[in-house]
């Protein structure tokens, strides 16, 4: 489906729940790893999942875009005009930073926030970020790649094992090869005009923040300091996982996910 450049795909009936992926992938990646815990769901809580491609990203145009300001104004249309009731709001990585900025400016249409790995300073590896550190490899797996898999895949992940190989390769390169690069590089550095954390009071909306503590992009550490800002969060550094959590972790973060949504 189209709502102006944004390309989106609705599965489910029930709560809404607006899922937004992070820089230069799209939402394929959000489908896999939101869908499982959805799915386990199902009968007990109802959700109506709102999967989106950004601007540049996956199925959707950039148009006119020209920074973060006006990729929020595009969420905020979308929900307006096509969620049109209170949703739950999810960020991974540089759509978290969006998410805090749609918080920041319409927080009235929130019921909940989850935040994976959120980005928290806009820009390349800033803040208190972790070293990229291998925890575990399979050099034969490694051998067997091709150089643009072999960068691609040990570029910020930090288990190098088949079973992430095999995910990494359906799910994330492929939105990466979507990507429009020379736009993302051009307009989207992440900043917004404003600060987005810097709200009138503390939001007690509820809030899931999930953050790897190998994270070599955005770090761990920024992420905590959300609950002073957030009171009403639920925090998780998941050990053994960089910023691609949801595929080097997927039983915990799928476990956190449900065991959060369904209380």
């Amino acid at each position: 489906m189209k709502h102006g450049i944004i390309d989106y795909e609705i599965i489910g009936e029930g709560t809404p729940v607006l899922i937004i992926h992070g820089w230069g992938i799209c939402r394929i990646t959000m489908k896999a790893a939101f869908e499982p815990v959805f799915t386990k769901l199902e009968g007990d809580k109802n959700f109506k999942r709102y999967y989106i491609d950004l601007p540049g990203m996956g199925n959707s145009e950039h148009g006119d875009v020209r920074n973060s300001d006006d990729i929020l104004a595009l969420l905020y249309d979308f929900a307006v005009n096509v969620i049109k009731e209170k949703f739950i709001i999810v960020g991974q990585s540089y759509g978290g930073l969006l998410v805090r900025g749609f918080v920041n400016k319409y927080q009235d249409w929130i019921k909940k926030i989850i935040l994976l790995c959120p980005c928290i300073i806009p820009g390349v590896k800033k803040g208190r970020v972790e070293p990229l550190t291998v925890i575990e490899k399979d050099d034969v797996l490694l051998s067997s790649l091709t150089k643009e898999e072999y960068d691609s895949f040990t570029m910020m992940n930090v288990m190098l094992t088949k079973k992430v190989w095999e995910r990494y390769k359906e799910y994330l390169m492929p939105a990466l090869a979507m990507a429009d690069w020379k736009f993302l590089n051009r307009n989207l550095d992440g900043k917004f005009s404003f600060d987005p954390d810097k709200l009138d009071a503390p939001c007690k909306i509820p809030c899931l923040i999930i953050a790897g503590k190998q994270d070599s992009i955005v770090g761990y550490k920024d992420q905590f300091d959300l609950m002073t800002i957030y009171p009403n969060s639920t925090y998780c550094a998941v050990e053994n996982a960089g910023h691609n959590l949801q595929i080097e972790q997927p039983e915990i973060f799928e476990n956190l996910v449900f065991s959060w949504l369904r209380a």
